[in-house]
């Protein structure tokens, strides 16, 4: 074997413990949120951290219709129906109609999707934050590897994901 073909290896064995480091800094990623809405003061919360991105995706988006969150999101458009029927059972978000659209429902924050939406911005800022300190020792053209090989991960997962696995 090449030494190319041993980094590569080592590059893919990395790459796998850096997916299941992530898996569990998305799964603290509800407790991070909880943690940081408890010191703003707010009593309730979203149960899971899909709940919350769709209270962002609204958030940033509003008005916004089911069909477009679930573009935006990449989830279907029964699960987004589903999970904005809780949203708005809990009080989080609001449903509503435009004058010159009858048929179409779009959703908004309430004072309490508001709440939610500020907190979990907060939370995104302190781990862009991190995330930029880390590399704070690279060089320019280390920065331009990494983001190359972000995007080729990134293309192929796409691929397989679209069933054309290459």
């Amino acid at each position: 074997m090449d030494r190319s073909e041993g980094l590569k290896r080592l590059l893919y064995e990395r790459f796998l413990h850096f997916t299941h480091l992530f898996e569990q800094i998305f799964a603290n990623e509800i407790d991070e949120f909880v943690h940081l809405a408890q010191l703003q003061g707010i009593a309730s919360w979203p149960n899971n951290i899909t709940s919350i991105h769709v209270v962002d995706c609204i958030g940033n988006n509003e008005p916004i219709n089911n069909t477009s969150i679930a573009e935006k999101m990449n989830l279907s458009k029964a699960s987004i129906s589903k999970i904005t029927a809780c949203l708005i059972k809990e009080g989080y978000i609001k449903r509503s109609q435009m004058n010159d659209n009858k048929k179409e429902v779009y959703f908004s924050l309430s004072s309490e999707g508001k709440q939610i939406f500020e907190v979990h911005a907060m939370m995104h800022e302190m781990l862009e934050r991190r995330f930029i300190r880390a590399f704070d020792s690279f060089s320019n053209s280390e920065l331009q590897a990494s983001l190359k090989f972000f995007q080729t991960m990134i293309d192929q997962k796409d691929d397989i994901l679209k069933g054309d696995e290459r």
